[in-house]
């Protein structure tokens, strides 16, 4: 008896119509190309580096000498009763990974013209792939907080487990400004050059190296509306356990909601031209 011979399946590329949000199920079929494009991501950062991994653990660090020098010793800046290091080490780990994650995706497209011009996929694989090959860093950082707060004697509560939560907030938020910058980076290479001096802005716009001392409901609601303030806020809750974030936090989870959101729409939108214009 002769095997019968198999039809493979066919599949019809159509471009997509109108403002379509991403088709989930279309990136779990695709979900090896996430692994292997963040995978590659990882490889190429520390690929010839002489200090390799150990960059995600100098960064943090010499970040905080400098910081408490200045802003502890140099400014006087009070944190309470919270060591200045632990102070801004809470907030500057999530605002590093969130910094990395969008510089990554923002160029993305571009660096993967290669990729864009050759074979179909989700074109929004390549700058999740990218947020996702940051978290690597991150995590490497939490260890050095970890060790900061057993040197400082800093009891650790079930807050904690909060961190999950707000590091995700952290991360949409980053693909959320990405899906904009990486959309706008293929026909406006001036866009890749922005987003450094957007981020180093946007550090000082943040509560990572100052507290907040806001207490204007107005001006606090506008303060909010920086995706991060809530970010920063809920991962210092979580580590030390004081004054819980107040519903203004809500505020910066609407903003995130709205950037990802509307940067799913435009970047699709957008996703018709890649190719051509890359």
């Amino acid at each position: 008896m002769s095997a019968v011979p198999t039809t493979p399946d066919i599949v019809i590329l159509k471009p997509a119509k109108g403002w379509l949000s991403i088709d989930l199920k279309e990136l779990w079929r695709y979900r090896e190309l996430i692994f292997f494009l963040t995978w590659r991501d990882i490889k190429v950062r520390y690929k010839q580096a002489a200090l390799g991994i150990t960059w995600a653990v100098i960064q943090p660090v010499l970040t905080a000498v400098v910081t408490t020098f200045v802003f502890s010793r140099g400014l006087n800046v009070q944190t309470g009763d919270i060591p200045y290091p632990l102070f801004m080490l809470s907030a500057y780990l999530p605002w590093h990974l969130f910094q990395n994650s969008l510089t990554r995706s923002s160029g993305s497209l571009v660096q993967n013209a290669n990729l864009l011009t050759k074979i179909y996929f989700p074109r929004v694989i390549i700058p999740l792939a990218s947020v996702m090959a940051a978290m690597v860093d991150f995590l490497i950082s939490l260890l050095i907080l970890v060790v900061v707060m057993v040197a400082y004697k800093v009891p650790v509560t079930l807050h904690i487990f909060w961190i999950i939560p707000f590091t995700f907030l952290a991360i949409l938020s980053a693909l959320a400004v990405g899906l904009w910058f990486s959309a706008l980076n293929v026909r406006y290479r001036d866009v890749q050059q922005m987003v450094p001096f957007i981020a180093q802005i946007w550090l000082y716009m943040t509560p990572v190296l100052y507290p907040i001392t806001i207490t204007s409901p107005v001006w606090k609601f506008v303060y909010n509306l920086n995706p991060m303030v809530g970010v920063v806020t809920g991962f210092r809750w979580a580590l030390f356990g004081k004054t819980p974030p107040d519903a203004t936090i809500f505020v910066s989870v609407g903003a995130v909601l709205l950037l990802f959101v509307t940067g799913l729409f435009f970047f699709r939108r957008m996703e018709k031209t890649f190719a051509d214009v890359v």
